[in-house]
């Protein structure tokens, strides 16, 4: 298929799982397929096709942060789980004061683009307005912090995606 290579390279991308990648670039064809009749109303199919992945991505990334978030949320009410992966609570926050650590380290202008971005949840031209610097600099910024955090995580930056979501529901 035309869109099946690129598809399944941004999907790699994105989750850094072969297989992973494979299920999702298979489940969006089939969707397609189950919604045939309403394709003729797409004007942009590329855009259609690979938000459509991004979002199955997404989901899937929110069932991880649950399935992980439910043990951790757990470990912390040891009156209903007597001792229900204390180590995976233990890990989640190591996990989370490297991140701080790595954040404190980025150079000011670089770290305030990118807690207002991942933790206040603005957006680039949000950001830009506010520091009064172009969206291209929030998002140079933004690339730069998350390369340090995947440099700085080393062997764990596939949990990294894990990590957003769990904060974001924390």
């Amino acid at each position: 298929m035309k869109y099946r290579q690129k598809l399944y390279g941004f999907m790699l991308q994105l989750n850094g799982s072969p297989v992973a990648a494979e299920d999702v670039v298979q489940e969006v064809f089939f969707k397609l397929w189950k919604e045939r009749d309403k394709l003729a109303a797409i004007t942009h199919f590329s855009s259609y096709l690979f938000r459509m992945a991004q979002n199955r991505a997404i989901n899937d990334f929110r069932k991880m942060a649950r399935a992980t978030l439910l043990p951790i949320e757990e470990a912390g009410h040891p009156e209903t789980t007597p001792s229900s992966a204390p180590h995976e609570e233990i890990a989640f926050k190591a996990l989370r004061e490297r991140v701080h650590e790595i954040v404190n380290s980025l150079p000011p202008q670089q770290r305030k683009v990118y807690l207002l971005n991942r933790e206040q949840g603005l957006k680039h031209e949000e950001i830009a307005r506010l520091l009064d610097i172009s969206p291209s600099t929030v998002n140079k910024h933004l690339v730069q912090a998350l390369k340090a955090l995947r440099t700085g995580l080393g062997e764990h930056t596939d949990l990294l995606p894990v990590f957003f979501l769990l904060m974001a529901t924390v």
